[in-house]
């Protein structure tokens, strides 16, 4: 469903009053945001349409967006985190049948993106050819089914996983309310120092030095190993040249020899049976083929008068010619048979040899010859296989020293970026009423017992100390004791990082949690101001002055409809926009007070 009711009197569904929303045409909100607004050059990706069908407790739902800031809010457990676990799935996240709406075989998840074409969203999707050229709009649509085969479509292609998994850090960055402990872990703060400091290219180069010295370490552990193993075979191996060189087979040979035991053994037997065919048939007097030839004359006759006879005196000569063709044959095989014992002999010694080295190093003649030529091979390699393992230790230590320059060259620069991390740090923590906190970054390279210890992000290890009051020494994240603090500190890394950051579209979810008063109202401030440096904005919140700060608010609520609940969610002009926040400062008794102080806020942003 597109449009939905309210219970605010001046909230429209989805659009403000007196608008119809076109696609591709620029619009202006109550707020002055725009709506299909033009891409500008510091935005390059703009979420402007996200639609939801049998999503958890959602049945239709088709929303329209806007660049800038915008929020979502509503009583806790409307389902705004739904509509986060939407866009999530859009960029990869992971599908489940249990997110399909209780009696539905399918949910439907599609969003609209416009983009720019030189974009890396664009790129990555050209190269996927899953966008044409020129084109300035993506749309993702993930299907989720009950038959286990959930469906991803881009632009009514279908593709696979891996491509909105991608597009999770090209397109989309979502925080959501338990990023505050990922925080905690050196890798996750090693990574927000190098993308702070534009480090990525260094680290590229290191990391593919580092993957080279590693190869290079293996091979010569293996070649190492190798060498070692034939080394106790050494012997064993000569053995088996000598062995089967001496034996100076063939392939083949042994058919050969098989064939000519036969022969031999069965010498006299042959001739006998030989002479009892060939005699009778040539050698006798007259022999057949005599008197078959004293016939060819009167066949010529034959047809000579009769022509119906030719074709049969022809095949007559033609039979008459085999005949003497096989008396020839035979008499040749008869004059080959041997009949000598020892010649016998010394076939049957070859033969058992053969099927002695056939037994001991393979399953036939042929393996027998591979084998010695790999124990030949081998021979050859520990001879050769010191100057290569000395040639190829001289490579893994130039390898090494390479990477430890990289390393020592990385390191430096993190220790400057340290420092103007903890600048940044502190003048956001500062704007968001913290104004002793101290943020002390250490970069310590670590050693083991062969020096300088490299690992695949370098020989460093980062980690974020902090300290909220004058007089106390800074402390890792994992032992500040407010959540609050913990929750500022974090949003302080979010947007202090966020300008360097080239994902377009941020999500929050509630990682406001823990802070309120006038904390608050510069956080709105601060996801304001990142929504005017290059990304789209949205977040969830719970607090009032955060809210006050967007450009766009909607409002997420839970209804009952035919004896089901379901989330609606509607965009708020101003008139419902005061109502909104004052219930979010009143609770649900709101006085003229209350509302005459959301009104004033949302005039001062």
């Amino acid at each position: 469903m597109r449009h939905h009711e309210h219970s605010h009197p001046a909230l429209l569904q989805g659009r403000p009053a007196g608008r119809k929303g076109h696609r591709g045409r620029a619009e202006t909100d109550p707020e002055g945001g725009n709506r299909q607004t033009p891409l500008n050059h510091c935005l390059s990706c703009v979420l402007t349409e996200l639609r939801i069908c049998n999503f958890a407790i959602i049945d239709a739902i088709e929303l329209e967006f806007a660049d800038g800031f915008t929020v979502f809010t509503g009583e806790t457990g409307a389902g705004k985190s739904i509509l986060v676990d939407a866009v999530d799935l859009l960029v990869g996240g992971r599908a489940s049948a249990d997110l399909i709406r209780s009696g539905a075989e399918e949910a439907e998840v599609s969003g609209v993106f416009s983009l720019k074409e030189a974009s890396p969203v664009a790129q990555l999707l050209h190269e996927q050819d899953l966008l044409e050229r020129g084109a300035t709009e993506v749309i993702l649509r993930r299907i989720l089914s009950r038959a286990g085969r959930h469906r991803i479509h881009v632009n009514g292609r279908p593709a696979p996983l891996g491509v909105l998994q991608a597009l999770r850090g090209l397109l989309v960055d979502i925080h959501g309310q338990h990023d505050h402990q990922s925080l905690f872990r050196p890798t996750v703060q090693l990574d927000l120092l190098d993308e702070f400091g534009g480090l990525a290219d260094a680290r590229v180069a290191y990391e593919a030095a580092f993957a080279r010295w590693r190869e290079l370490e293996a091979r010569l552990t293996e070649r190492r190993d190798t060498l070692a193993d034939r080394r106790a075979r050494e012997d064993l191996l000569r053995y088996q040249v000598e062995e089967i060189t001496t034996a100076n087979l063939r392939p083949g040979e042994d058919r050969e020899l098989e064939r000519e035991k036969l022969l031999r053994s069965q010498g006299r037997r042959l001739a006998e049976l030989v002479q009892a065919t060939y005699g009778p048939l040539y050698e006798e007097d007259p022999s057949i083929l005599q008197g078959l030839g004293s016939l060819t004359g009167s066949l010529k006759e034959l047809a000579a008068i009769d022509a119906e006879l030719v074709e049969d005196r022809d095949r007559f000569a033609e039979a008459l010619a085999q005949l003497t063709d096989l008396a020839q044959r035979l008499r040749a095989y008869r004059d080959r048979l041997e009949f000598d014992p020892d010649k016998l002999e010394k076939v049957e010694e070859r033969l058992d040899l053969i099927r002695r080295l056939v037994k001991k190093y393979g399953g036939s003649l042929e393996e027998v010859v591979r084998r010695g030529e790999q124990a030949q091979q081998q021979l050859r390699e520990l001879e050769t296989g010191e100057a290569d393992l000395k040639e190829l230790s001289v490579q893994v230590a130039d390898a090494h020293e390479k990477v430890a320059k990289l390393a020592q060259a990385l390191s430096r620069k993190r220790t400057k970026t340290a420092s103007d991390l903890e600048k940044r740090l502190e003048r956001e923590l500062k704007d968001l009423r913290m104004a002793h906190a101290r943020v002390c970054i250490a970069v310590e390279q670590e050693s083991d017992s062969g020096g300088l210890k490299l690992t695949a992000t370098g020989s460093d290890r980062v980690e974020f100390l902090f300290s909220s009051n004058l007089g106390e020494g800074p402390q890792p994240l994992a032992r500040i004791a407010s959540g609050g603090e913990l929750s500022r500190v974090m949003l302080a890394m979010k947007t202090g990082l966020a300008e360097q950051d080239r994902v377009p579209v941020l999500v929050f979810d509630e990682v406001d949690a823990g802070i309120g008063g006038a904390a608050s109202e510069v956080v709105g401030k601060r996801l304001r101001h990142l929504s005017q440096h290059g990304h789209q904005v949205f977040c969830i919140t719970h607090l009032a002055p955060i809210a006050a700060q967007a450009r766009r608010h909607f409002a997420v609520t839970k209804v009952t409809k035919d004896g089901r609940t379901v989330t609606q969610v509607a965009l708020l002009d101003k008139a419902g926009r005061v109502e909104e926040v004052a219930r979010m400062l009143g609770g649900e008794k709101i006085t003229p007070t209350i509302r005459s102080t959301a009104t004033e806020m949302l005039k001062q942003k």
